[in-house]
């Protein structure tokens, strides 16, 4: 979730399936300039294909209860592929879940596969996300139950005008540490996995799961935010992030784990979280900039992107894992430099990441990133490129040009597996050319289909009329 107030805290038709041949999924080394070197791996599919995610997070954080989930429509995943999009990432609430201990809500069961169906339909693949903000209704946000919220007692000062900010109140922290050490909550905690996990195991929209959003923790005396920062992922965390995969994997083998640092990367300060023992794990940092969500104007001399991208490439080099930004986009999109911050975010974000997706998908103003008529808003239009969402080999190089409307795609086709690679198109007239022993399939609503011999040295055009 955005935080506006850090400035106080942080300063494929049927010819297509038929020559689709299932490999196990995996992540495989991800090449040139589609991914930054030390060897960050990248998603690939059940074909043994190398993914790009490009979406936008999901989310009602309006509705609870009975009416949980209702201001999500088949229309955000409609509209989403429209304009090019693969990509969501659905915010669920544990209070929603469960709101009495061991009392599962099946109604809310139902409505997450409803929205996965919908999902499906338009080929939208779904990260599901627990969220959570400032912990859960025990301090007027969503996430963490109250009944597994607990303060002994420390003082809570609720900061309306500085939301954020309530993260370091004695009982927010308090809570944190709870949930993270008292026995019966971590039990609770990975029992409410299971039952989710349990429910959508085998969802064909279902890309993974998210274990916990932005997580937090209690700051202790005399140390500094990086300090404790580094010390809850390490010591809190990366335990909190083992039982969890461990409770999912009881039940669905096959999802990928998505596991998050505080947000305290946001500032360039590499995680302290450790492995996580898992075959499919997912480093899933967010992209933050404290002075944006304040307000201020990009400032492309300040370096705070190659500070952030420094920083964030080291976890998934050390553990060999992919990297899918979970969120990103500032509030205020129309300043003078935003235009530059869009060009250089999805610069940098092709560089080391397996994809992204943007906060928010929504019908208005604030974050949202399409108006009331579904038009973009003011410069997130430049989150709609072309790029491959699907790659069947190893990938050279991937760029696009927009000052000349031109995409390039380098890559070296697999033996096994796949030999479809798949484009996404932005909305607009593209012509779609194949080098090397490669042909276009097929290009029909804003995809393109390409076949491409074994081991054959394949590039792909994409230009827009």
């Amino acid at each position: 979730m955005p935080r506006t107030t850090w400035r106080t805290t942080l300063l494929v038709s049927a010819v297509v399936a038929a020559l689709l041949t299932p490999t196990a999924a995996r992540a495989e080394p991800r090449a040139g300039a589609v991914g930054a070197g030390g060897g960050i791996p990248a998603l690939t599919d059940e074909h043994g294909r190398v993914l790009t995610l490009r979406g936008w997070n999901v989310e009602d954080k309006a509705n609870r209860g009975d009416a949980a989930l209702s201001a999500v429509t088949e229309k955000h995943f409609r509209d989403m592929r429209a304009k090019g999009f693969n990509f969501a990432r659905l915010l669920v609430f544990w209070d929603d879940l469960e709101p009495r201990p061991g009392q599962y809500s099946q109604a809310y069961l139902r409505k997450i596969e409803r929205i996965l169906d919908w999902a499906e339909k338009h080929d939208v693949k779904v990260l599901v996300d627990a969220h959570q903000d400032v912990f859960g209704p025990a301090f007027g946000h969503r996430g963490i139950p109250a009944w597994a919220t607990r303060t002994d007692g420390l003082p809570f000062i609720p900061r309306p005008d500085d939301w954020f900010s309530e993260y370091f109140e004695p009982a927010v922290q308090r809570a944190f540490t709870h949930l993270y050490e008292d026995e019966d909550l971590r039990r609770a905690q990975a029992r409410m996995w299971r039952v989710l996990a349990d429910r959508l195991d085998g969802h064909p929209a279902l890309l993974g799961y998210g274990l916990i959003n932005e997580p937090m923790g209690e700051i202790r005396e005399g140390e500094d935010l990086a300090t404790a920062a580094r010390r809850i992922e390490r010591d809190q965390l990366t335990p909190l992030y083992n039982r969890l995969a461990d409770a999912v994997r009881t039940v669905d083998r096959d999802a990928w784990i998505f596991v998050e640092p505080t947000p305290i990367v946001g500032e360039g300060v590499p995680t302290g979280l450790g492995r996580i023992h898992d075959p499919k794990v997912v480093y899933a940092p967010h992209f933050y900039n404290t002075g944006m969500e304040a307000g201020a104007d990009y400032d492309p001399a300040a370096g705070w992107i190659e500070s952030y991208e420094r920083a964030v490439t080291r976890y998934p080099e050390q553990y060999e894992v992919p990297v899918v930004v979970g969120e990103w986009g500032p509030l205020n999109n129309s300043l003078p430099n935003m235009n530059r911050f869009y060009r250089d975010a999805m610069s940098s974000l092709g560089r080391y990441g397996s994809g992204w997706a943007g906060y928010v998908w929504c019908y208005g103003g604030g974050y949202c990133a399409v108006d009331g008529t579904g038009a973009f808003r003011t410069n997130k239009e430049l989150t709609a490129e072309p790029y491959a969402e699907a790659v069947a080999g190893r990938v050279r190089s991937a760029a696009y040009d927009s000052g000349t409307g031109v995409y390039r795609l380098a890559y070296d086709a697999g033996r096994r597996g796949s030999r479809v690679t798949e484009l996404s198109l932005p909305p607009g007239d593209w012509r779609v050319t194949a080098r090397g022993a490669a042909l276009v399939l097929r290009k029909d609503r804003g995809r393109a289909w390409i076949l491409a011999a074994p081991d054959a040295r394949v590039t792909v055009t994409a230009t827009r009329s």
